[in-house]
């Protein structure tokens, strides 16, 4: 659906500026535009709808130059409404399954081998979460309250970790319900792995034990994940620094490079970032982002090995970037992440079965 205050016109020339910028990296003028892109119109109407859209917020105009450059705006709708996530050629998937597939017998390397898949694929910075080798099982849930609107989660694990996580309440509570909701939580998930009640329906849980406590896990759940997320203490492995200063507007622009450089010597901050993101395929932009991270845009998705989620992966990179392409190739190595241990699971059945078989032959 288009929005209400551009019409096809305006959405087609935003598009081909969009498209023709994410390419060469240059302002968009008229001119260039009208001989580029068969529309049916003039320069002088194409910069009359320019103008129209510099107004709306959708394009800037750089100081050195009369051509117009997306705006972040323009990113956001580009990739709503307007963004092709087409198939990856077969040559692309090829090189994805058969590179994962070489250290299928090792997380950690099969980590390793998609973050280089993604910067290789991509040339953008990549990067790829990974769980503690060690991860918690948890011993009990608490809710502290604060005030009327405001309780404190606690979560303890069976190694002593404790997380704690303040939660504004959109709904009255009780301390009894409080309570009760500590015992709930506590019952139906002491002992599991944190990955373990991360792949639960926690919201089911709670309306099929007590329905007057679902109204208040609406408010709880998200929390209680994020916090988890967290417990998790996520090693962040990346690859390809060096590419984004080859783009253009890094290369000449000293403080988006300074900005940069700045928030990779954070990594625990940037891994904090990663961890809290929503799950599922997540595309930030520009000032979508924290301050340090204003110039850039983040795509991350999850993965899954047997069907528990284990991390999350992604890129990041400038705004001007091939969103679509971006955004397939994540995917399509986050989905083979998960089919390559499925893989390597249905393989090692086989050789046991083939090794029971061995050794009855043997004994007979």
């Amino acid at each position: 659906m288009n929005p209400n205050d551009l019409n096809e016109r305006k959405l087609q020339i935003l598009q081909a500026i969009i498209a023709d910028f994410i390419t060469t990296g240059e302002p968009v003028g008229s001119r260039s535009l009208s001989k580029s892109h068969d529309m049916g119109i003039s320069p002088a109407t194409i910069r009359n709808e320019m103008s129209d859209l510099e107004d709306m917020g959708y394009l800037t105009h750089p100081h050195t130059s009369a051509g117009r450059v997306p705006s972040d705006k323009a990113y956001r709708l580009y990739v709503d409404e307007l963004m092709d996530t087409s198939e990856l050629p077969e040559e692309d998937k090829q090189k994805i399954r058969s590179k994962l597939l070489e250290s299928r017998n090792e997380l950690d390397s099969t980590i390793e081998h998609a973050a280089e898949l993604l910067s290789d694929m991509t040339n953008l910075t990549s990067f790829v979460l990974m769980p503690r080798k060690d991860e918690s099982k948890l011993k009990y849930i608490n809710f502290l309250p604060v005030d009327s609107n405001t309780v404190v989660l606690m979560i303890v694990a069976e190694d002593g970790q404790v997380m704690n996580r303040a939660i504004r309440l959109s709904v009255p509570y009780t301390e009894e319900n409080l309570q009760l909701m500590s015992k709930v939580m506590t019952h139906n998930y002491r002992g599991k792995s944190i990955s373990a009640v991360m792949a639960m329906d926690i919201i089911d849980s709670f309306t099929n034990d007590m329905q007057s406590l679902s109204g208040l896990a609406q408010d709880v759940v998200p929390s209680f994940l994020k916090t988890l997320e967290k417990m998790l203490n996520a090693d962040l492995v990346m690859n390809g620094y060096s590419n984004i200063f080859s783009l253009p507007e890094f290369s000449t622009d000293m403080q988006k490079t300074q900005n940069f450089l700045k928030m990779l010597e954070d990594k625990s901050k940037l891994t904090d970032v990663i961890v809290n993101r929503d799950k599922g395929v997540m595309i930030t932009i520009g000032d979508e982002n924290s301050e340090d991270m204003k110039d850039l845009s983040l795509i991350t998705a999850d993965y899954r090995v047997n069907g528990e989620l284990v991390g999350r992966l992604g890129v990041i990179g400038p705004t001007r970037m091939k969103y679509g392409k971006v955004t397939s190739v994540i995917k399509y190595i986050s989905d083979n992440i998960s089919q390559t241990f499925e893989l390597k699971e249905n393989n090692d059945v086989k050789d046991d079965s083939n090794d029971d078989g061995s050794a009855d032959e043997q004994d007979s």
